[in-house]
C-alpha cells in the first residue's frame, strides 16, 4: 500500500509530466527513421516496446506518440508515467491513483498508457501481462533502458502480446538531419561531409550531445551511459558478484573492436570461469553495450557454434584520434549503422567484414584505402553471390569477374542514399 506522502508525490509528478491534461502540449521533434516503423503498429492491440541504450531518445518518441494521439483521444485518456525513481511501486497502484485523480472508469472508452523505464519494477512483465489481458481497450507503450529484457524468459512471458523496437543512436543520415545539414551534391561537398562524419564519430549519435565539445561528450557518455549501465542498471536487474569484472570485459572489447573473442583465454586472463564470461558477455549484449556478429554459414547450427566477433556500441574518442586505429573505428561505425549480424571467415583466413542477409545475401567489405578483392571473390564464389560491395572512405569503382560484380562505394554515399 502507498502512504499518503508517496501518493501526493506521485500525483504531483503526474500533473507535471502529463502537461496535455491542462493545456497545449508542444514538442520539438526531429524525424527518426524508427518512428515510421513504430507508427505502422500503433493500430494493433499489442504492446509497443521501445528498448535501447540510455539517452537514445526513447522518451522523446513516447512523447511524439502522445502528440500524434491528442487529436484522436480525450487528452485525459492519455497517461504517461516514468518509473525511474519508483522501483517499489506496482503498476496497478499507479493506475488506481490515475483513475482516482481523473475520476475515470478504465473499463470504458479507449486509453493510451505509456510506461517509461518499466524495467525498474520487480516482476513488471507479469504485472503488465495481467493488465493487457484484463483491459483490451488500453494501448500500452512501454520503454526500458538496456536491461528491459535481460532476464531469461521475459520475452517468452509476453510472447504474442508485444512488438519490440530498438531505439539506436542516430545514424549518420539522421545526424545530418538533426544538424540541419543537407548535401544534395555529394561530390561537391565531400570535404564537408567527411568533417561532419568525424564529429558524428565523437558524439556516437547521441541526440543530446551532437553540438557539444569533446570534453562534455566524453563525460556524458562515461557518466550517463557506460558507468550507469555496468555499475547500476545490470546489477539491479540480475545477480552480478563482481561488476568490476563486467567492466573489464567491456573495456577489452571497447579498446579492441571487431576482434574474435576466445572465451577460454579470456577466462584465464581474468581468472574466472568460462560460464561467467559467457554470461557477462550476454548481459553486455542484451544491454546494448556490445554487438555480437556470427560467422556466416547457410547452416544455422554451424553459425551458432562458430566464431563470434564483438564490437562496442560506443566508440571512445581516444581510438578516433589514433591514426593507426582509425581503420578499426571506421569499420566499427559501419557495422553499427548497418546493424550487421554476420561476418565471414574461412579456413584460409579469407574474411569479409559484414554479410547482410535479407531477400538476398550481400557481402560488404570495409576499407579505408587499399583494396583487396580476394576475400570478397572467395565468398561470392562459395555462396554463388553475384554482387559484392566495398565501402571505402572515398574511392569509387567497379570490377567484374566471372559474370560477377564488385562495386567500391564511398561510405557516405551508401549511408546517405540507402
Amino acid at each position: 500500500m502507498l502512504n499518503t506522502i508517496n501518493e501526493n508525490r506521485i500525483i504531483d509528478i503526474l500533473e507535471r509530466s502529463n502537461k496535455w491534461w491542462k493545456g497545449k502540449f508542444e514538442l520539438e521533434f526531429k524525424q527518426r527513421e524508427v518512428y515510421e516503423e513504430v507508427k505502422k503498429f500503433m493500430h494493433t492491440k499489442q504492446i509497443i516496446s521501445l528498448t535501447g541504450l540510455r539517452r537514445t531518445g526513447k522518451t522523446t518518441i513516447m512523447f511524439k506518440i502522445i502528440q500524434d494521439h491528442i487529436s484522436k483521444l480525450d487528452v485525459k485518456n492519455i497517461f504517461y508515467f516514468s518509473f525511474d525513481e519508483f522501483g517499489d511501486i506496482k503498476l496497478i497502484d499507479i493506475i488506481k491513483i490515475y483513475t482516482r485523480l481523473m475520476n475515470k472508469d478504465i473499463n470504458k472508452e479507449n486509453y493510451l498508457f505509456l510506461f517509461d523505464e518499466i524495467q525498474k519494477i520487480e516482476n513488471w512483465e507479469e504485472q503488465l501481462k495481467r493488465l493487457y489481458d484484463t483491459y483490451p481497450n488500453i494501448k500500452f507503450i512501454i520503454s526500458g533502458s538496456e536491461s528491459l529484457f535481460i532476464r531469461k524468459m521475459t520475452r517468452e512471458s509476453l510472447a504474442g502480446r508485444m512488438y519490440e523496437f530498438k531505439i539506436r543512436p542516430l545514424n549518420f543520415r539522421e545526424y545530418l538531419l538533426f544538424k540541419n545539414k543537407e548535401f544534395n551534391n555529394l561530390i561537391l561537398y565531400k570535404e564537408e561531409i567527411l568533417k561532419e562524419f568525424n564529429k558524428y564519430l565523437i558524439c556516437n549519435g547521441f541526440p543530446e550531445i551532437i553540438n557539444e565539445n569533446k570534453e562534455v561528450i566524453e563525460k556524458y557518455i562515461k557518466d550517463n551511459v557506460i558507468d550507469k549501465i555496468i555499475y547500476k542498471d545490470i546489477p539491479q536487474i540480475v545477480s552480478i558478484k563482481e561488476p568490476a569484472i563486467l567492466g573489464q570485459i567491456y573495456t577489452i572489447i571497447l579498446n579492441d573492436p571487431g576482434e574474435i573473442v576466445n572465451i577460454e583465454s579470456l577466462a584465464k586472463e581474468l581468472k574466472i570461469s568460462r560460464q561467467t564470461i559467457s554470461l557477462y558477455l550476454d548481459y553486455l549484449e542484451k544491454s546494448f553495450l556490445i554487438k555480437k556478429l556470427y560467422n556466416f554459414s547457410k547452416n544455422i547450427r554451424k553459425t551458432q557454434r562458430g566464431l563470434k566477433k564483438y564490437y562496442p556500441s560506443i566508440i571512445i574518442p581516444e581510438l578516433i584520434e589514433k591514426r593507426e586505429l582509425f581503420g578499426k573505428v571506421f569499420e566499427n561505425s559501419l557495422v553499427l549503422q548497418l546493424n550487421a549480424e554476420f561476418f565471414w571467415r574461412d579456413m584460409y583466413k579469407n574474411e569479409v567484414d559484414i554479410v547482410i542477409v535479407n531477400k538476398t545475401i550481400m557481402p560488404i567489405e570495409i576499407k579505408l584505402s587499399k583494396t583487396d578483392y580476394k576475400p570478397l571473390k572467395a565468398f561470392m564464389n562459395k555462396f554463388k553471390v553475384d554482387k559484392g560491395i566495398i565501402l571505402t572512405y572515398e574511392t569509387k569503382e567497379k570490377i567484374k569477374f566471372n559474370d560477377k560484380e564488385i562495386e567500391s562505394i564511398p561510405f557516405y554515399e551508401f549511408l546517405i542514399k540507402q
